[in-house]
């Protein structure tokens, strides 16, 4: 009976084993990055070490939710690339209601998985690539057609459209979710209204990895782990934004020229030193325009010069036109296409030192307008007690002290009162109080 139940055993072990050794391994978490803003070398050097994270953890996948608006191309451009050759599969999802512009269609064609929200779009009106114009139209050309064939390869590998993508590289091209949605083969791989409902529509995906590898993933019932700019890279991300580093800049010079309008205390100029080299860690990462940074250096010495030389505010108004007209210009839009100083710092900047500079041209005015207080002027008008007989020349009393005076008309006795109406040369003029009072 022994014998019997042998092949038995054996039969059962040859139908388990199998199937114990195709079981896949247990996948790891899902990891997640957020990026909103311009994005920048700071938001790649942060997604970078999301990517390093998952990929040490073997991962299930890392998602890259974008809410951004803007960004530098050549920071997109390299970091897309290792989107392509990560070792987990990558999911980018673009947010509802974010125009994500160059770096979406940049990472969507990268990613194994793109994903779109409602109301979202990606893509830009300018071109997806900028070229030097010293360059001969063939170097341009062929530089121009290997960028295209790396999107197309990248798109084409996870059967995405790719008759888009000519265009974009080119001349620009923006696609909403719908649009992209509706072309055949769709141009991106799943529509989700929300983070959750993404998770859903990962659940059991296959991805073929640059590698060769084919990965399942899964998403249900796994954790999420949330990849949390450190505190540096936080105030690097907030400064990294066009708008603050300009309000930064423009509090920094201000604070410097009220330093030289009242020196002393030195609070103002270490107020304003912190202030400019917050700006400079912003603007360092920004492709700008040299003429337009060079004006708003302009404009903001003759708005600090105004606190110095007092013009009743000549130079303050020429600086906040060059100010506004260096704003305007400052970063280049065919290197960051979408990203810009909202035009609302602008003008709420604008409206603060205009305000700012007709206060001080004011208060200048109305206390050139108060009658001296200090000095031998300040004298002049006060009533004074006569000491020595002047007749003309002789001594008054007046603030605690004497003084030389000489009468204007008849001669005036000691304890006699008299008014000032003078001074010259240490000497005060004074008159009897029935004469006429001078006329100011």
């Amino acid at each position: 009976m022994r014998r019997l139940y042998i092949p038995f055993i054996l039969l059962i072990v040859l139908l388990l084993v199998p199937g114990a050794l195709a079981q896949p391994p247990a996948a790891g978490p899902l990891y997640r990055a957020t990026v909103s803003g311009t994005l920048t070398a700071v938001s790649t050097g942060y997604l970078q070490r999301a990517l390093h994270l998952a990929e040490a953890a073997n991962a299930s996948a890392l998602i890259i939710e974008l809410s951004n608006s803007g960004a530098v191309l050549s920071e997109a451009r390299a970091f897309a690339g290792e989107i392509a050759a990560a070792k987990v599969p990558v999911v980018v999802y673009i947010t509802q209601g974010t125009e994500s512009g160059a770096a979406g269609a940049l990472f969507l064609s990268a990613a194994q998985i793109a994903a779109v929200a409602p109301g979202s779009s990606f893509g830009s009106p300018s071109p997806l690539t900028q070229v030097d114009a010293a360059l001969s139209q063939q170097t341009r050309d062929m530089l121009l057609d290997g960028v295209a064939r790396q999107l197309r390869d990248w798109n084409a590998a996870h059967g995405r459209n790719t008759a888009w993508i000519e265009q974009a590289v080119r001349a620009g091209v923006v696609l909403n979710n719908q649009q992209a949605s509706a072309l055949r083969p769709p141009a991106v791989d799943l529509v989700a209204a929300s983070s959750a409902e993404l998770l859903t529509l990962l659940e059991g995906r296959q991805i073929s990895l640059l590698d060769g590898r084919s990965v399942t993933i899964a998403a249900l019932g796994h954790t999420v782990v949330e990849v949390s700019p450190t505190a540096w890279e936080s105030l690097r991300l907030a400064l990294a934004d066009p708008t603050l580093a300009f309000v930064l800049l423009v509090l920094g010079v201000i604070a410097i020229g009220l330093e030289f309008a009242a020196p002393g205390t030195s609070l103002f100029a270490g107020i304003g030193v912190v202030l400019l080299l917050a700006a400079g860690l912003g603007l360092v990462v920004l492709p700008l325009r040299l003429w337009a940074l060079g004006l708003l250096v302009l404009a903001l010495a003759l708005m600090a010069g105004e606190f110095v030389a007092h013009t009743h505010g000549a130079l303050a108004i020429a600086g906040m036109a060059l100010m506004t007209v260096s704003a305007l210009n400052i970063i280049d839009p065919a290197q960051a296409p979408g990203a810009f100083i909202a035009v609302w710092a602008i003008v709420l900047v604008g409206l603060a030192l205009a305000t700012f500079v007709a206060l001080a041209v004011w208060l200048a005015l109305r206390s050139r307008q108060r009658p001296v207080t200090t000095g031998q002027e300040a004298m002049v008008g006060k009533l004074a007690e006569v000491r020595q007989r002047l007749a003309p020349d002789g001594m008054v009393f007046i603030d605690g002290a004497l003084w030389q005076a000489i009468v204007d008309g008849e001669a005036a006795e000691p304890g006699e009162w008299v008014r000032v109406v003078s001074v010259h040369n240490l000497h005060l003029v004074v008159r009897h109080l029935d004469a006429p009072a001078p006329v100011a």
